[in-house]
């Protein structure tokens, strides 16, 4: 098992360092120029000329991505280009707690109603339940999270005035507080992925139900309930468990949309934010902490499935 651990973690970061020589290589040809964003309008060339200095944007190319991967591994990315005097990390610590804490809690709300919704969905296999479930996922799936919370907004924020409207949570709220606050993008989240993880908490049921491991326990006489418990949801779940590893890195960074609706500051805004700047070392820091927690998502996904699955265990043992 350790082996394997090692050799899925030497993978990772292998991957991650491509990850970092391509950010890298985007962020270079950008059209904007960052010394002419801190010089203003008005500034000199001469001024531009010493910022890019200053700022080691007129160092070779490999020179430049040495001292990337050194921050990386220091963690310490040095001082925002849009913000002076702001280092980097700190601008980044509160917004990855700002997105973990809305990513936790939509988590919390979708999982549970995910799975057992398509549990029940298989185990009622082309009834109208069956047929009710699969379609109500893919209706709410299809619409986008920035779309569906316009409507949640609009409706519950605005028109009924049940919840707030935008997240501004006030310094010092209670927990009570922050997760009212934070109730309508969770929804919008819940609503995209209660489908695609329904569906495919579904297949994975449908599949261990008609293995013969499921029918060999059937006939020793043990109950349907034990059946599920012991031998289906062990199995049925890997996919699950798969997808949902996968998916919490997109919703650190990737829940852009919903953040600008919902006023939101987490890591994607921030990112987006440092893209239109331009801010290298901002745009960086954050791109490669959503890679890292994508990573380590997937990872983490993969040990859980290896420890879910015993026959995984043994190609791992004999490997």
């Amino acid at each position: 098992m350790l082996r394997y651990v090692l050799r899925r973690l030497a993978l990772s970061l292998i991957t991650l360092l491509i990850l970092i020589a391509v950010i890298f290589l985007l962020t270079r040809v950008f059209p904007s120029d960052p010394a002419r964003q801190l010089a203003g309008p008005f500034g000199s060339q001469e001024r531009v000329d010493q910022l890019n200095a200053d700022l080691g944007l007129k160092d070779p190319m490999i020179t430049q991505f040495g001292r990337l991967l050194r921050d990386v591994v220091t963690l310490d990315f040095g001082e925002s280009y849009s913000q002076p005097g702001e280092r980097v990390l700190d601008l980044i610590r509160p917004r990855l707690w700002n997105s973990a804490k809305l990513v936790l809690f939509a988590l919390v709300l979708t999982l549970p109603i995910s799975i057992v919704g398509g549990i029940v969905a298989a185990r009622k296999k082309d009834t109208l339940l069956d047929r009710t479930i699969v379609n109500i996922g893919l209706a709410s799936s299809s619409i986008p999270e920035f779309v569906s919370g316009v409507l949640l907004q609009y409706v519950i924020g605005v028109r009924l005035g049940w919840l707030p409207a935008v997240t501004n949570i006030p310094e010092g709220s209670s927990i009570i507080t922050e997760l009212r606050y934070l109730l309508l993008p969770a929804l919008a989240i819940v609503f995209v992925y209660f489908g695609y993880i329904a569906r495919i908490t579904r297949a994975g049921t449908i599949t261990a139900l008609d293995a013969d491991y499921t029918r060999t326990a059937f006939m020793k006489g043990l109950s349907t309930r034990s059946v599920v418990r012991k031998h289906v949801l062990r199995n049925s779940l890997q996919p699950t468990v798969a997808v949902t590893g996968t998916q919490i890195g997109y919703l650190f960074g990737g829940l852009v949309g919903l953040e600008v609706v919902f006023n939101y500051p987490g890591l994607g805004l921030l990112i987006l934010n440092a893209a239109t700047a331009p801010d290298f070392p901002l745009l960086q820091a954050g791109v490669i902490t959503v890679a890292i927690i994508f990573m380590l998502c997937t990872l983490g996904a993969d040990i859980l499935i290896a420890y879910m699955n015993p026959r995984a265990r043994m190609n791992i043992k004999e490997s």
